[in-house]
């Protein structure tokens, strides 16, 4: 496991006062490992998991179809492997904790994730057990990004930006939004990802819908084209968004666009340490006032092994608690995205970009494009 992760962990074990904790998601199996089970964001009863007691030790527990990799990723590991289609896979976790001492033990489990009637069999077999939520103390955990963390974001920043950025100025009018992704995807893996994420190209009409993929919608001078790509290694992902128009801007597309740049540099400025991060949404709230642009809910959030992590730099800064704000610190990694999606002239814009709050202010980690104007398209 990652050294620097499980001495983190095993601090909240001592605070909580929990004897061990047993990882359920992709997202903080990877967190504690480095490495992504390729099937078990996929095939949910493939379970994957971490174990780590509050003393340090760590084991892992896995499907027999995917043993050979977690072996191969962590081979000085102590792994339990369970059967697929053959075994309970909660009682061989339960046996797989007995043998680690913690039969009567105070256990945090992710209760966000594991299903239901898997939590219930598991209660069965350990009735002396005393199974806690965890998955806050994890995502609070994961906010924080060591300096290997913030490297990895940074090079998954760039990947996604000049692909995107390859990808429009490679197209002409006539071609599809179809050719768009064909480069794009392409030049996602050429530039060193594993994989990707939310894949969205929307153009003219279509560049107002927040979450569409491709088509064969050709491009016609003065489309506006929305491109979006989450570029992936060992789970950890980074978005990035840019617009571009073809041939020439429509009307008020550089007026929005230049509104755009100004909500990115002010936030820029405004995240650092301690800063409030529902006074930094009301700014850009106020901002897109200024020519009568709708509100959205959010222009940022924490982002790592989820697209979305707390906080969010919106009105409710801390998902299920409204009303709580929430305040920024040194070492997150924030996504953030001024845009505006009904803009009342037929198109949508954003820019999103990843930052990293440092001891002063902030970093901007998609730093391959220019955006301080919009892109052409065919460049």
């Amino acid at each position: 496991m990652r050294k620097a992760i499980v001495e983190k962990i095993t601090r909240v074990l001592r605070a909580e006062g929990v004897d061990a904790v047993v990882t359920t998601s992709p997202e903080n199996f990877a967190y504690l490992t480095g490495f992504v089970v390729p099937t078990q964001p996929m095939i949910r009863h493939r379970h994957a998991m971490a174990i780590l007691t509050v003393d340090g030790k760590e084991s892992l527990f896995g499907v027999d179809m995917e043993a050979t990799t977690i072996a191969n990723k962590a081979p000085e590991t102590p792994l339990t492997v369970w059967r697929e289609f053959h075994d309970d896979a909660m009682v061989i976790l339960a046996e797989a904790l007995k043998k680690a001492g913690l039969a009567e033990a105070k256990i945090g489990l992710e209760m966000d994730y594991l299903p239901a009637g898997d939590f219930a069999r598991l209660v069965i077999q350990m009735p002396k057990a005393t199974f806690v939520p965890f998955e806050a103390q994890l995502n609070r955990a994961r906010q924080i990004k060591t300096p290997e963390e913030v490297e990895l974001i940074h090079r998954l920043s760039r990947i996604a930006d000049q692909a995107i950025y390859d990808s429009l100025t490679s197209v002409r009018v006539g071609d599809t939004e179809l050719d768009i992704a064909a480069v794009l995807t392409r030049r996602i893996y050429e530039l060193g990802a594993e994989n990707f994420k939310l894949l969205i190209v929307a153009t003219g009409e279509r560049s107002q819908l927040p979450n569409v993929g491709p088509t064969s919608r050709k491009l016609q001078a003065r489309d506006v084209c929305r491109v979006e790509i989450f570029s992936v290694i060992n789970g950890y992902q980074a978005g990035v968004c840019r617009t571009a128009y073809v041939e020439e801007p429509p009307a008020m597309a550089e007026e929005i666009w230049d509104l755009m740049v100004e909500c990115k540099y002010a936030i820029l400025d405004k995240i650092k340490p301690g800063a409030s991060c529902l006074n930094i949404y009301n700014d850009f709230i106020a901002r897109l006032d200024k020519i009568k642009l709708p509100p959205i809910s959010f222009v940022g959030h924490g982002i790592g092994l989820h697209l979305h992590e707390d906080p969010y730099i919106g009105s409710t800064p801390t998902i299920g608690r409204p009303g709580e704000d929430a305040v920024v610190e040194e070492n997150m990694v924030l996504g953030f995205e001024p845009l505006c999606y009904r803009t009342g002239y037929g198109f949508g814009v954003q820019n999103k970009d990843v930052l990293h709050v440092t001891a002063n202010g902030s970093v901007l980690l998609s730093d391959f494009t220019n955006t301080d104007k919009l892109i052409r398209v065919g460049g």
